[in-house]
């Protein structure tokens, strides 16, 4: 027995809290950008994904007309810093709708660095930075996802293993799930994919 959701039926507003609560978990992208007069932004956007890996680009969708998306249109640069478990009331906190011209850095005192190759800061205290170039803004509905080309991956050392690959219990990264609920990495498993020369393997469907 299933219970049938109509989108047109329920309208945006409500399809978009149930669809919220399906899609989980979703890895969060905390984009930071400078607008066109100076001012720093840092902001969670939980439409956050991988768009191509040759050229490297990642895709983050801005829901309506938002600071971070105004001063990417501006200036052509924006960072996406992990979110990490351990600055989850930052992160929480940076989801406010301050004013433009007020700063989520200052507002949440937030430490940020500098950047290596664009010119909006990284935060500090967030293991992995991906610096990107705007690649294309595409319009879809009511939102706009946001396709950056990355410059620079800047990777704390101390989450690295030793072949230089990030371990994802020192990265600890948070997710997004429905309504005000949050994910952590909870149980990792590990399974290698079954070659095609090995099917059916040790996978079994009864």
């Amino acid at each position: 027995m299933r219970t049938d959701f109509d989108p047109a039926v329920m309208g945006g507003r409500s399809f978009y809290k149930l669809l919220t609560s399906v899609v989980v978990p979703r890895p969060i992208a905390w984009v930071s950008t400078l607008s066109a007069s100076g001012v720093e932004n840092l902001a969670p956007h939980s439409f956050f994904t991988i768009a191509s890996v040759n050229p490297p680009v990642v895709s983050f969708t801005s829901v309506g007309e938002k600071d971070s998306l105004r001063n990417i249109r501006e200036t052509g640069e924006f960072v996406i810093s992990l979110a990490p478990e351990n600055l989850f009331e930052a992160i929480n906190a940076t989801g406010t709708g301050f004013a433009a011209d007020v700063s989520e850095f200052d507002a949440a005192g937030i430490a940020s660095e500098p950047s290596a190759t664009v010119r909006p800061p990284r935060v500090a205290g967030s293991p992995v930075a991906l610096e990107c170039k705007l690649h294309e803004i595409h319009p879809v509905g009511d939102c706009f996802v946001v396709y950056g080309e990355i410059t620079r991956a800047a990777i704390q050392a101390d989450v690295l293993d030793a072949e230089a690959h990030p371990r994802i219990d020192k990265l600890r990264p948070l997710s997004r799930l429905g309504l005000n609920e949050w994910g952590t990495i909870g149980e990792v498993k590990d399974i290698t994919r079954i070659p095609a020369d090995e099917w059916p393997g040790h996978y079994r469907t009864n």
